[in-house]
């Protein structure tokens, strides 16, 4: 995950969190994080990144409408980063 950016890393945890997310769902979701607009021409092209490093897989649910989801790297790669951040942050709980 050391190669992704951030936004990228943001992408995962969204898709992580809900079940099969189609790209307005991420998008919505990622601009109530960032409080600002999120542009069709970021969040497309970073999240076939990801589905081209392999960690997220993207389906079709109908004509118009994709959906994602983690592949098993993507939720292991989730799950050593945060491994690495226990490290640098111990006693920190996640809730």
């Amino acid at each position: 995950m050391y190669d992704l950016t951030g936004f990228q890393r943001d992408l995962l945890y969204v898709i992580a969190g809900e079940e099969e997310p189609h790209g307005l769902a991420i998008k919505e979701e990622l601009e109530r994080y960032y409080e600002t607009e999120v542009h069709h021409g970021r969040l497309y092209p970073n999240l076939d990144t990801l589905v081209e490093k392999g960690l997220v897989e993207k389906g079709e649910r109908d004509r118009r409408t994709n959906f994602y989801r983690l592949t098993g790297r993507g939720h292991r790669e989730i799950e050593a980063r945060r491994e690495w951040e226990a490290q640098y942050l111990p006693g920190l709980t996640v809730e």
